[in-house]
């Protein structure tokens, strides 16, 4: 059988498979992952495939669709899903039973199983963390040997490593959320220069607010978007204040974006333009993007499939804290210097998350304290791959903690860097789960490779 062409939701990550199979129940799982022959290896499974690094590329072997998407139950402070459930898809039907997710993160397109065993991203709320995983209290996943394993909180130590296995465990078919009250929430943003907001910023962390940074190396400038709870809010939440906010950042951004960067080969007028856009849209944040009473899940985004002319993509690396202001002023110059050295810049704006300490992930971006990320976004063009290898050198550089699935071109020896003992603990634990490979794509196999001794580490507990 000739192999077969997959590419991820941007396009910029093809995959060769030589079988695809649609997963429509856990028993079409088990029977791929119990025949070899049939179904070769390694075996990957795919929600949306918007991951921006190779993490589900396959040459060879089989790509299960994850077409499981039904809602199985809503309960008083839980939700239960199939893993190909959209996360924007739970949201409304949480939101129409008064509830909603502790984090409301940016792509509505996230499926469930990518988030119950993949790294994701948001701003923390007050007293929260801001990593959707966090909030998982069970799993079900099948086993490369094609048994069911169910796992819960109640083995905290597996559920910390499940947690940030990226699918090299098992294939998740289940996942329970753990949810909250539905609660108005307040949202209003600022500019600063960049020397303002480094001053300011110590004040600005004792207010308690959520903060996502919208950050403008050329124009040194952030727009800083605060996020609050407000029980005191009536009447019904105000739509368009997160409408207007993701039709700029996800539309019309990446648009004018790519119009100017495929049209305009000048870079000072097409430079110009983009900044010009920029400072237009750092006015309407300000002034316009604000109310005391939105709905949490308007945040969410529900990105076309396939994409289309408005897409873009993006790296991210996450600093400690205390370390930000210098991390973001050092940012902001290379950015200058890559530009006078290649003529290259992303032709969108930067951004950011300040995200609390988490470790309820084994590979946890904030493991070791609370931290602030930094997110260029491009909708790539040339260039975009060399600037990518000199940002991942930044950040080794400044100690940046990067994802799996969302920091590319990463090498081992930066992967080895950032999680240092952690890495050995999880492979130790994957050879465990899954000591044929069978589930282990090349790509992990290069970033996940450590000097460690095999055999068992730890019992895998109850099957069902």
């Amino acid at each position: 059988m000739a192999a077969l062409t997959v590419e991820n939701w941007f396009g910029d990550y093809v995959s060769h498979p030589q079988v695809v199979v649609d997963a429509n129940s856990v028993d079409d799982i088990v029977a791929v992952l119990r025949d070899h022959n049939k179904y070769p290896s390694p075996v990957r499974a795919v929600g949306s495939n918007h991951s921006v690094t190779a993490c589900a590329v396959l040459n060879g072997g089989t790509m299960l669709r994850m077409r499981m998407n039904r809602i199985l139950d809503i309960g008083a402070d839980t939700v239960t899903v199939e893993a190909g459930a959209q996360y924007i898809d739970i949201a409304k039907e949480l939101e129409k039973r008064g509830l909603q997710f502790h984090v409301n993160t940016e792509i509505g397109n996230l499926t469930a199983g990518s988030a119950a065993c993949a790294g994701t991203k948001d701003s923390s709320m007050p007293g929260e963390y801001g990593q959707v995983g966090s909030y998982v209290t069970k799993i079900k996943l099948v086993l490369p040997s094609g048994e069911k394993l169910e796992v819960t909180e109640d083995r905290p130590e597996l559920m910390q490593k499940v947690r940030c296995s990226y699918g090299t465990f098992g294939i998740v078919y289940e996942v329970t959320f753990r949810v909250r009250a539905l609660t108005p929430l307040a949202v209003h943003h600022k500019n600063f220069a960049l020397r303002q907001f480094i001053a300011a910023l110590p004040e600005l962390k004792k207010s308690g607010d959520s903060m996502m940074f919208f950050t403008f190396p050329f124009d040194d400038r952030i727009t800083v978007e605060f996020r609050r709870y407000n029980p005191g809010a009536s009447g019904k939440p105000d739509r368009g204040p997160w409408k207007l906010r993701n039709y700029l950042w996800a539309t019309v951004g990446p648009k004018l974006a790519r119009v100017f960067e495929e049209n305009i080969s000048n870079h000072a007028i097409r430079y110009m333009l983009i900044d010009a856009v920029s400072a237009s849209a750092r006015l309407v944040f300000e002034y316009v993007v604000r109310s005391e009473n939105t709905s949490p899940a308007d945040q969410m985004i529900r990105y076309p499939s396939p994409a289309n002319d408005c897409k873009y993509t993006f790296s991210l690396a996450a600093f400690p804290e205390d370390d930000y202001p210098r991390v973001i002023s050092d940012y902001f110059q290379f950015c200058h210097d890559h530009y006078a050295r290649t003529g290259y810049r992303t032709n969108m704006v930067s951004v950011g998350y300040r995200i609390a300490q988490d470790q309820n992930a084994l590979f946890s971006y904030s493991y070791d304290g609370p931290v602030i990320t930094v997110d260029p976004v491009s909708t790539a063009g040339p260039g975009w791959t060399e600037f990518i290898d000199a940002y991942n050198a930044f950040c080794d550089d400044h100690n940046g903690i990067p994802l799996l699935n969302q920091t590319p071109q990463l090498t081992p020896a930066s992967v080895r860097k950032a999680l240092g003992e952690r890495l050995k603990v999880m492979e130790e634990t994957r050879r465990t789960f899954d000591p044929g490979d069978r589930l282990l794509n090349g790509y992990y196999r290069d970033l996940l490779a450590v000097t460690a001794a095999g055999g068992p580490i730890l019992a895998l507990g109850k099957s069902c």
